[in-house]
């Protein structure tokens, strides 16, 4: 009985020992998280950092990602996130991800001080490989804490200006903040060009005040006070009136010229045939005679021509001048009597500025 005791005792003992032994290694193998979560972030930039220099750019994708999401929660330094945005963007040119890549790398490079030299390089070559296939858009917008949605979806920050980076084609910016009408732009965004956009946001308060304003009712005994309207566009026919203006003053006196040169040159003839009929002893009143000659017949058909290219050479430049005078005096003459009811303005102006350029920005339809 004692020999089944003590070995029953020393049993206890070594299982005792080895469950110690185990728990002492498990945690030495599991990493030490600390409050911070910077074990995390660290863990996930050397997995994303064998998978890149593997080849493995999803694998390196995803752990780059996961770090740069746990740097938000984490105490991480900015000179880390940097590095961190730059190797995701990097990773994201390599997947063909050209807008994320360009907004990651550019946004590593806004302090690149801070970064080593090396990567600076890495950086800014991938950055300018990831904008060749995007559209940069430098958006200026005023005031600056307008709330600026790019195709429906918001930006997420709020600055004076932006550097976005869209895909090509056709694009919607919209901005808007309390107090003011909001902005528009449409723009058709092509691969490696910048475009330049200004958003500036008028105030609302004077719209607002007279659509709040009660109506004043008028007195019966007294007539409502004329109302005085802008005048209205010119009429739709004016236009195109005016270019056939022009275009029949061009052909009538084309013509007229044409007509004039035909009767000079059958004058010219005329005087060569008299020639030939003197030459030959006919007296200049030999075709009056009672039997003239035969060639008075051809000088009457020559002298008929002369007179009717003349005529009609002198009319068609008479009436081109009148026409070409009409078309000219319509520059000068206000036709908005002609409409029956003027047409309310539908299109609003606003003054827009950038760096480079001071214009008005068109708001409405037509």
């Amino acid at each position: 009985m004692r020999r089944v005791a003590h070995a029953l005792s020393i049993l206890l003992v070594l299982g005792a020992a080895t469950s110690f032994t185990s728990s002492v290694s498990a945690q030495a193998l599991k990493p030490k998280v600390t409050p911070d979560g910077s074990s995390t972030v660290k863990a996930h930039i050397r997995r994303g950092q064998r998978a890149r220099d593997a080849g493995r750019w999803t694998e390196a994708h995803a752990a780059f990602k996961a770090a740069f999401e746990a740097t938000d929660a984490a105490s991480g330094t900015e000179r880390e996130r940097k590095e961190i945005a730059g190797e995701l963007g990097l990773c994201e040119l390599a997947l063909h991800k050209y807008r994320d890549a360009a907004e990651h790398l550019a946004w590593s490079l806004e302090q690149r001080e801070t970064l080593p030299l090396p990567l600076q390089l890495r950086f800014e070559e991938g950055r300018r490989r990831a904008a060749s296939f995007v559209a940069t858009l430098i958006l200026a917008v005023d005031p600056p804490d307008a709330e600026v949605f790019v195709d429906g979806k918001p930006i997420g920050r709020t600055a004076r200006t932006y550097e976005l980076f869209v895909e090509p084609g056709q694009h919607m910016v919209r901005a808007r903040a309390p107090g003011r009408e909001d902005g528009f732009h449409t723009l058709r965004a092509v691969a490696s060009a910048e475009h330049e956009v200004t958003l500036h946001l008028p105030h609302a308060a004077e719209s607002s005040a007279k659509a709040e304003a009660p109506a004043t009712p008028t007195p019966a005994s007294t007539a409502p006070a004329a109302r005085t309207e802008a005048p209205g566009p010119a009429v739709p026919w004016l236009g195109p009136a005016r270019v056939a203006g022009i275009g029949l003053t061009t052909a009538t006196a084309s013509l007229g010229v044409l007509f004039m040169v035909r009767a000079s040159a059958s004058d010219g003839d005329l005087k060569e045939r008299n020639s030939k009929l003197d030459a030959l002893g006919f007296t200049p009143w030999a075709c009056r005679e009672p039997s003239p000659p035969s060639a008075c017949n051809e000088l009457a058909v020559l002298r008929r021509e002369r007179d009717q290219f003349a005529a009609l050479g002198t009319a068609m430049v008479v009436a081109s001048g009148v026409v070409g005078a009409m078309t000219v005096a319509s520059f000068f003459t206000d036709f908005s009597f002609l409409q029956s009811e003027p047409t309310g303005a539908r299109v609003a102006f606003s003054p827009a500025a950038t760096p480079g350029q001071i214009g008005l920005v068109a708001h409405g339809v037509w």
